[in-house]
C-alpha cells in the first residue's frame, strides 16, 4: 500500500461543562453569542445578531446567505455569476453558474500553500497501534501520482472511475485524483459483493477500476481482488484494473490489471488541475430505492463540496487543530461528506477507520480515541447499542477527554443509546448531534447545532434545520401542516447547494420520486414529527426501504433475489424494529407447490444468495414460511399488514375486508408466534 509517513504536533482542546436536566441539557450562558465571530459571513447580513437569525436570515435570503458563503470558502479559477437557477417542480437543480474550480486544489493545494506539515488524514488501520499519518504536501504528492497515472492511461474529463476500496490514504487519493483531472468517481463499498459490484460499474459506465488485493476488517481478510475479478466478467466496458497492495499476499494478475504502486512511481508529484464548472458531475453514489434498481445519484462540484464544507465546520463545532473522527466507511455518503471532503475542503486532520467497533474488543473505538486524541466523534446508534450491551467498563477504560461533540448518523438514536452516549462516553460533559440527512441531500440538513450556546439539546431529536434548510410536514391531502405538536410527510421547501442534482441516465426517476409526490417540494421518504417547541424527530421512512444498522435497502431488492430461489413462488420483504440494528430483515415466503424440500435448507440458501447478490447486511434475519400472502382482489401484497404482524401490533391490523381472503392473516399470525417460540430473530 502507498504509505506516505509523516508527523504532526497534536492538540488537545479543553470541554467546558455540560448538566443534564430530566430529557434535555442546556449548554450554560457564557458571553453574548458575537455572531461575526461565529460567521465571519454574518458582518454583512442586515440584522443578523444570533445564530437563531442567522438561520432565518439563510432561509428568507437565501441566495444573498449562499452567495456570501460560496465567496469566502471556495477557492474559484472563475466567479460564478448567477447564484442559483432552481425550479424543485422539474427537477431543476443549478448553483453557482459560471463559476469555474478544481475540487482537489480546495482541499489540498491551498492548505499546502499555508500548513504543508498539517495532518489531512489518519489511516486507523485494522490493526490497533499502527495508524498511518498523512500530511497534506504527502496526500496532495500522492493525489497528483495517481491523477497523471489515470490520465496516462486515457482516463479523461467526463469518464467515470469506479472505487472499490476499503478506507484507506490512497482511496482517498484516487477520489481527489479523479476530482483534480475532471473525471467522476463512483465508489462502491467494499463489503458488496461481485454481483452488486458489476450492476454499479455497468450502470456508471466505468471502463477504469481501482482496487486492492485484499481487505482487513475485524482480523478477517476478504478478497477484493477476485470479487473485482468476478465482476467484471460481466461489463464488458471495463479496460484496466488497478491493483494496490494492503497486505503482502500476492493475487493473479490479468492483462488488464496493473500494479498501482509500481506505475504510481513513474509519475510527476505536479499534476495540472482541471478548470471544472460548478455544476459538472463529481460523483455517483448508489442508494438503495423503493424499485430493485439501486439509483446512481449525482452529486456536483461546487455545491456539494460548500454544503459538506459548511456543515462539517458549524454542525460539529470543528476548529482548526481538531481531530475528527468520522468511523464510516467510505463507500456511503457519510464517509463522502465527512471523512473525506467536508474535513479536507476545511483544513482539517480527518480519521479514516479501517476496523470495526468490537475488534479487537468493544473498547476499540474509545482506544483509538484516546490514542489518536480524537475531539469530534461521528457513529452509528447501530455501533452504540451494540457497545453499550458490553457495558460502561471498556469506556472507562480509556481517557475521552479530548472529546468535545459526539454526533450520530444513518439512523434515529433511541433515548436509551443517546444518554448512554452522552452519560458514560462523553462524560455528561459533550453536546450529541443526532444528525439526519441522506445520501441525496449531499449533507446534514438537521441537528441540534449549530444553535445559541444556550440552546437546549433533547435526546433523540434531530431537532433543529442547517443553513438555509426549510423543512415542513405534509398530510396525506398533500397540504403544509402549520402547527405543532404533529406529524407528517417531510418535505424541504427550497433547493440547497448540497443536493443531488439527478439519477444517473434517469432524470425522470429522480423527479417522480423526489419531486413529483409533493410539487415544488423535495420529498424526503421519511416521516417526522414536530413537537410543541418546533423541534423535528424522524419517525421512519415512508417508502419500502428498510435501513439495516444505517444501509438502506430496498425491500423490493431482497425480494428479487429470494425469488430466484427455484424453491421460492414469491415472497415479501419488510422491516422491524432490532434492537442493534435498528431495523431487521423479515421475509415471508410462499414454497412451490411441487418441490419437496426442508425449510431449513432453504432458509440457508436464501441467506446465501442475499450475502452473494447484495450483501452480507442485508441477509434475512428472520425467515417464515407461509401458505400463501395476504393481498388485495386485485393482487397486491398488503405489506402494511404484515408489519403490523411482525411488530406484533395486532390492534392496529385496520379493515381487512379488502383481502381476497381475510383468514390468511391468523394463518400468518399463528405461524409468527410460533416462529417466535422457537427463536428469537438474530
Amino acid at each position: 500500500m502507498w504509505l506516505p509517513g509523516g508527523c504532526a504536533s497534536r492538540c488537545v482542546l479543553s470541554s467546558f461543562g455540560r448538566r443534564i436536566f430530566g430529557f434535555s441539557f442546556h449548554l450554560p450562558s457564557a458571553r453574548t453569542c458575537n455572531t461575526a465571530a461565529f460567521m465571519p459571513e454574518a458582518a454583512g447580513f442586515e440584522g443578523v445578531s444570533s445564530r437563531s437569525a442567522l438561520q432565518e436570515f439563510s432561509v428568507a435570503s437565501s441566495e444573498g446567505f449562499w452567495a456570501a458563503v460560496a465567496r469566502q470558502r471556495l477557492s474559484w479559477i472563475s466567479p460564478f455569476h448567477t447564484v442559483q437557477d432552481c425550479d424543485l417542480s422539474r427537477g431543476k437543480i443549478k448553483w453557482f453558474e459560471g463559476g469555474k474550480l478544481n475540487v482537489s486544489v480546495n482541499c489540498l493545494d491551498r492548505h499546502v500553500h499555508t500548513c504543508p506539515e498539517r495532518v489531512a488524514l489518519i489511516w486507523e488501520r485494522d490493526e490497533p497501534g499502527s495508524e498511518v499519518k498523512v500530511t497534506y504536501r504527502q496526500l496532495l504528492e500522492t493525489t497528483c501520482r495517481v491523477g497523471n497515472l489515470l490520465r496516462r492511461h486515457g482516463v479523461k474529463r467526463g469518464d467515470c472511475v469506479t472505487i472499490y476500496m476499503p478506507p484507506c490514504p490512497l482511496a482517498v487519493a484516487s477520489m481527489l485524483a479523479c476530482a483534480r483531472i475532471g473525471a467522476a468517481h463512483n465508489v462502491v463499498f467494499a463489503g458488496f459483493s461481485a454481483e452488486a459490484l458489476a450492476e454499479r460499474i455497468r450502470d456508471a459506465q466505468s471502463s477504469t477500476i481501482i482496487t486492492v488485493n485484499q481487505g482487513v476488517r475485524g482480523g478477517k481478510v476478504t478478497e477484493l481482488k477476485k470479487t473485482v475479478d468476478t465482476a467484471v466478467q460481466s461489463c464488458p466496458a471495463v479496460q484496466q484494473v488497478f491493483v494496490a497492495m494492503r497486505t503482502e499476499n500476492p493475487v493473479v494478475m490479468t492483462a488488464r490489471d496493473v500494479h498501482m504502486e509500481e506505475e504510481m512511481l513513474k509519475e510527476d508529484v505536479v499534476c495540472e488541475p482541471a478548470a471544472m464548472d460548478s455544476e459538472d458531475t463529481l460523483f455517483l453514489l448508489y442508494t438503495s430505492g423503493s424499485t430493485g434498481k439501486p439509483k446512481g445519484l449525482v452529486h456536483t462540484q461546487a455545491g456539494y463540496l460548500l454544503y459538506a464544507a459548511l456543515t462539517h465546520r458549524y454542525v460539529f463545532d470543528y476548529h482548526d487543530g481538531d481531530v475528527f473522527g468520522c468511523v464510516a466507511d467510505i463507500g456511503w455518503i457519510t464517509g463522502h461528506s465527512y471523512s473525506v471532503y467536508g474535513p479536507l475542503a476545511n483544513g482539517g486532520t480527518t480519521v479514516l477507520f479501517e476496523s470495526t467497533p468490537i475488534y479487537p474488543d468493544p473498547g476499540r473505538y474509545w482506544e483509538t480515541v484516546q490514542r489518536l486524541k480524537i475531539n469530534q466523534f461521528y457513529g452509528a446508534p447501530t455501533a452504540i447499542r451494540l457497545l453499550l450491551k458490553y457495558g460502561d467498563q471498556w469506556v472507562h477504560k480509556y481517557d475521552r477527554s479530548t472529546l468535545k461533540t459526539l454526533g450520530s448518523v444513518g439512523e434515529p438514536i433511541n433515548t436509551e443509546a443517546w444518554e448512554w452516549y452522552h452519560r458514560v462516553v462523553g462524560d455528561g460533559r459533550c453536546p450529541v448531534v443526532d444528525t439526519w440527512w441522506q445520501t441525496e441531500t449531499g449533507g446534514i440538513c438537521i441537528a441540534p447545532r449549530p444553535s445559541d450556546p444556550d440552546a437546549e439539546i433533547v435526546p433523540g431529536m434531530a431537532m433543529r434545520p442547517f443553513f438555509g434548510i426549510k423543512p415542513v410536514l405534509m398530510d396525506t391531502e398533500g397540504n403544509v401542516v402549520t402547527s405543532n405538536n404533529t406529524s407528517g410527510a417531510l418535505c424541504i421547501a427550497q433547493p440547497w447547494p448540497g443536493m443531488a442534482r439527478t439519477i444517473h441516465k434517469n432524470h425522470q426517476r429522480f423527479t417522480e420520486t423526489y419531486c413529483q409526490p409533493y410539487p415544488g417540494y423535495f420529498f424526503t421518504g421519511d416521516g417526522a414529527y414536530r413537537s410543541q417547541e418546533g423541534y423535528y424527530q424522524i419517525t421512519g421512512r415512508l417508502d419500502d426501504v428498510i435501513n439495516v444498522s444505517g444501509h438502506r435497502i430496498g425491500t423490493a431488492e431482497i425480494e428479487d433475489v429470494v425469488n430466484q430461489c427455484s424453491s421460492v413462488a414469491e415472497s415479501a420483504v419488510v422491516g422491524y424494529s432490532h434492537n442493534i440494528k435498528g431495523q431487521g430483515v423479515y421475509v415471508f415466503v410462499v414454497l412451490k407447490k411441487s418441490v419437496e424440500v426442508q425449510e431449513a435448507n432453504v432458509s440457508k440458501q436464501l441467506n446465501d444468495m442475499v450475502s452473494k447478490k447484495i450483501a452480507k447486511y442485508a441477509c434475512p434475519d428472520c425467515i417464515q414460511f407461509v401458505r400463501r400472502l395476504p393481498k388485495t382482489r386485485s393482487g397486491k401484497i398488503m405489506r402494511r399488514v404484515l408489519r403490523k404482524v411482525v411488530e406484533c401490533e395486532l390492534n392496529g391490523l385496520g379493515d381487512l375486508s379488502t383481502l381476497d381472503d381475510p383468514a390468511v392473516v391468523q394463518e400468518i399470525i399463528e405461524g409468527h408466534r410460533d416462529l417466535l417460540s422457537k427463536q428469537q430473530p438474530r
